[in-house]
């Protein structure tokens, strides 16, 4: 029987090694505190970083030092201080990396690059025609994009943390990144893995609302509240559902499914097959669809479903009107649902439709959701807009890889990073 080799003081190896592993991992996770602090609320000086996290200034100095020794924070001016010397200020430093997020919505493929200030340095855009779009030509376009962004911004692949991508649909959270998008007819989809196959850059997959949702509450209309509901209106219809500070994904990551809650017991189909919900009332190709019925088949003015639904909200006929009263009716009816089911602090309304709905129709919406929702929740809820525009969702993506960034407390660049590998599709 083999005893294990003592080490100094008694202990085992394995102890010490334990211990090592331990102190490693409180390093990494004192790391993360700081640099998450910094990224969300700086430029901070060290005192600030000591008084909001509760580590000692030993340690903030410390750990300040390594990541500026790295290039992960640099500093970004000074102001005065109480009686002493002027009190340096810490930032992330936008040019350590770069992040692409990419919004895959039902018209068009966005992708966009962002640098750690989540200033956006380039964008392109692939339009999808297909209600069904094939899962191929969807990861050709990413690829493509990716490509592109990152060569119009003239960023090395090799710099890019990471690629976030959103999408339709419920994301199994798994290293194939499993889509189940019912209303595009995907079932099964691993489109993590079609991605990889195509580049080195880190990939990332999640549901679009849940991207609007993080974008809103780290720098949008979310900030300052722990309970919001951020509601996505597009051509589909989501939730993001925020409890205590923490997006809500259900056993299976379906949680949100917002649009595809009964509005109306036996009323129009939806996209997904089923009778009466939300995103077939509510939804831009909803809407575009119930005004062409009530006007006796003929479509709204307009190219396509962007500038179909433009037109249908500037137009002055009583047809028109009737329609558009009752979409607000019925997605203020929607939002009361989430003020009685979650008690938000806050619920915000984006995504394309939404925000060119709310910006014509926002008091509309409050009254409509005070006429369906329970006195007091309602009286404890505001109802604003997406602060971020109609991009939140690739912002949101983009934040995906920084996330995990955060989560680690930065990783140190190797000194020889072998170029990313990034193809125009297949």
């Amino acid at each position: 029987m083999q005893v294990a080799r003592r080490a100094a003081g008694g202990r085992t190896a394995a102890d010490v090694d334990a211990r090592r592993t331990t102190v490693r991992d409180m390093r990494r996770a004192n790391r993360s505190v700081l640099l998450t602090r910094i990224w969300l609320d700086g430029p901070l000086s060290r005192h600030e970083l000591g008084q909001s996290t509760a580590l000692s200034l030993a340690s903030v100095s410390n750990l300040v030092g390594e990541m500026i020794a790295e290039g992960l924070v640099e500093e970004a001016g000074s102001v005065e201080s109480d009686g002493g010397r002027p009190r340096v200020l810490l930032r992330v430093a936008p040019g350590y990396g770069y992040l692409v997020g990419a919004d895959v919505g039902e018209t068009r493929v966005q992708v966009e690059l962002f640098d750690l200030a989540m200033t956006a340095l380039a964008k392109a855009e692939y339009p999808i025609a297909a209600a069904e779009p094939d899962p191929r030509q969807v990861a050709t376009h990413l690829l493509h994009g990716l490509a592109a962004v990152t060569e119009q911004a003239g960023v090395d692949p090799a710099a890019v943390l990471g690629f976030g991508v959103a999408v339709a649909g419920t994301v199994e959270r798994t290293a194939d990144a499993v889509v189940h998008a019912q209303t595009l007819g995907w079932d099964g989809v691993p489109l993590g893995a079609m991605l990889r196959a195509g580049t080195d850059v880190p990939v990332h997959v999640d549901n679009g609302a849940k991207t609007l949702g993080q974008a809103e509450m780290w720098f949008g209309a979310g900030r300052g509240v722990r309970h919001a509901v951020i509601a996505l209106v597009g051509s589909g219809v989501g939730a993001c559902v925020v409890a205590d500070g923490v997006g809500y994904r259900g056993a299976h990551s379906s949680a949100g499914e917002w649009g595809h809650t009964t509005i109306v017991y036996g009323g129009r189909r939806c996209r997904c097959g089923n009778l009466g919900c939300l995103e077939a009332y509510v939804g831009a190709e909803g809407v575009l669809d119930r005004f062409r019925q009530a006007n006796r088949g003929r479509p709204a003015a307009g190219g396509d479903e962007e500038t179909a639904f433009g037109e249908l909200l500037r137009a002055t006929g009583r047809t028109a009107a009737t329609v558009i009263d009752e979409t607000v009716g019925y997605l203020g009816a929607g939002v009361a649902n989430l003020v009685n089911l979650f008690n938000p602090e806050r619920v915000v309304l984006g995504g394309w439709a939404g925000l060119a709905l709310g910006e014509r129709h926002l008091p509309a919406i409050r009254e409509a959701t005070a006429r369906h929702a329970l006195r007091q929740p309602y009286a404890q809820t505001s109802i604003e807009l997406c602060r971020l525009g109609p991009d939140a969702v690739a912002m949101g993506a983009a934040t995906l890889p920084m996330a995990r960034l955060l989560r680690e407390g930065g990783v140190p660049r190797e000194p020889a990073v072998r170029p990313a590998r990034v193809t125009r599709g297949r």
